[in-house]
């Protein structure tokens, strides 16, 4: 993780683009990228879609969560483990396997 956010950082340093990476704008950035995703499926089927534009899209809505990430100074795998731990909780096996509710509605 650290190689990809090494790697992020240095070709944004190089373009003096970190005075508009601070967290408002990158999370702007990443809700308008994850639209691109979805756009990748829109009016398809789930498998019809470009899988080189979802690949392209993915990316950068990793690239703009792994640098607001860095600019809150939060550990990914810390945040991720400890919401997976959150949802163990809110949705155990035995009620929500083979489930599309919500953890309210189970």
């Amino acid at each position: 993780m650290n190689e990809i956010v090494d790697a992020l950082k240095k070709f944004r340093d190089e373009r003096d683009w970190q005075q508009f990476h601070n967290p408002k704008d990158l999370s702007m950035a990443l809700s308008i990228e994850a639209a691109e995703l979805l756009e990748a499926f829109l009016w398809k089927q789930p498998g019809d879609a470009d899988l080189s534009k979802i690949k392209e899209e993915l990316a950068d809505v990793f690239a703009y969560a792994l640098l607001l990430a860095d600019a809150c100074q939060l550990d990914v795998k810390e945040i991720v483990m400890a919401k997976i731990r959150v949802n163990e909780q809110k949705y155990p096996v035995e009620k929500s396997r083979g489930s599309a509710k919500k953890h309210n509605e189970l």
